[in-house]
């Protein structure tokens, strides 16, 4: 098929650089990756860069200020029905191609040796391009979203004192997550050379997801010598909202079948992660291996789960690298996809049900993520 790439208007590619190199230079000075934040291309998980915790030192007892930047950048352009990789999209050219940028400011207030409090800010600069035809033309077109996202105030707890407790603990946080983020992000969106509609962007590249949500986590390590140690990170983040009533029809009226099935207006998903892998210290440098499993799930845990999602998982190997100074610490991990599973969604067998044919969605998923950050003992 030939195909041919719209130009963009003068106007929005400057106000994209303009935003994107603003939140650049917040952060152009980090130079490493950050081993806590993670995404999944369409299937819409959100940062989660407070998660995960360095190991406590023998003399982390007196309350101080940790301010951190987690930075992530991803580009997602693989379209999977289930595990299945639908290569023609590649190949015809019709695929969606998302770019997205999330800086997290994370500062933290460490009240002693067991407790702390933080709070994280993310901002985010995403696009999303996908493409519509005319007299048989394929041509793209690119929506985008600026600003804010949902922030997260968490509160942490060592189950022992890390002052008496050398060779491993287990960390425990409760946090609550705000809807501060937009969850009716709009844009133009292309219907033809001379038609365009205006309304929510894709749900992928919404700030926000519109619910209150509360988080539980859990990190550990164990440390069998000076140079080994073993580390472990669970995140469940549970939002008991339903719907957050944003259309899905991207300013255009709802097909008929997207009412039948409920796929009209956005979800409130909950999400999900785990980490296991395996730390190597050689003096102020720790190398690790690992892997990560990225969930949002087909059902809430607590509340409906009506709407419009995208449901899947992705496991990820991922290897790191840390350097620590004596006051801050930068590190390294790209995670690199292995497994790749959007899953049926609601909809998805609301529509099977009723048609009698078997309906599976879609979503984009990226190869890997590079994830840069450090964090600053004040």
């Amino acid at each position: 098929m030939q195909h041919r790439v719209v130009i963009y208007t003068c106007a929005q590619n400057l106000l994209f650089m303009r935003k994107a190199t603003l939140l650049l230079l917040v952060t152009m000075a980090i130079i490493a990756f950050n081993k806590n934040a993670y995404a999944q291309g369409c299937v819409a998980i959100r940062s989660t860069a407070g998660i995960g915790m360095e190991h406590p030192g023998k003399n982390d007892t007196a309350s101080s200020w940790v301010l951190s930047f987690s930075n992530r950048y991803f580009k997602s352009f693989r379209h999977y029905v289930g595990t299945v990789d639908q290569k023609q999209r590649l190949e015809l050219g019709n695929n969606v191609i998302n770019h997205q940028y999330t800086n997290d400011v994370v500062l933290t207030r460490v009240l002693n040796s067991r407790w702390s409090l933080a709070l994280d800010l993310p901002i985010e600069a995403n696009s999303r391009s996908q493409t519509y035809t005319q007299s048989g033309l394929l041509n793209r077109f690119s929506t985008h979203s600026f600003g804010e996202g949902d922030i997260r105030i968490t509160a942490y707890a060592w189950l022992w004192d890390p002052a008496n407790f050398h060779k491993g603990n287990i960390q425990v946080g409760l946090g609550i997550k705000l809807p501060t983020g937009e969850d009716n992000y709009q844009d133009y969106f292309k219907t033809s050379d001379s038609t365009k509609t205006f309304g929510p962007v894709d749900q992928s590249i919404q700030l926000g997801d519109g619910g209150t949500g509360l988080s539980l986590e859990i990190n550990s390590y164990y440390n069998f010598s000076p140079k080994v140690s073993v580390y472990g990170n669970f995140y469940y983040l549970s939002n008991p909202r339903d719907q957050n009533g944003v259309s899905n029809a991207h300013g255009n009226t709802p097909s008929a079948s997207s009412i039948a099935n409920g796929s009209y207006i956005m979800s409130v998903p909950d999400q999900y992660m785990a980490r296991i892998g395996v730390d190597y210290t050689v003096h102020n440098w720790v190398f690790s291996a690992g892997a990560r499993d990225e969930c949002l799930p087909v059902h809430d845990l607590i509340g409906g789960s009506d709407g419009f999602r995208r449901p899947g998982f992705i496991i990820s190997g991922e290897p790191g690298v840390t350097y620590k100074f004596k006051r801050v610490t930068v590190y390294a991990f790209v995670p690199i996809a292995i497994v790749r599973d959007r899953t049926q969604s609601v909809p998805d067998k609301i529509t099977t049900a009723l048609t009698g044919v078997y309906t599976h969605g879609d979503a984009a998923f990226a190869d890997y993520v590079i994830n840069v950050g450090a964090s600053f003992r004040l």
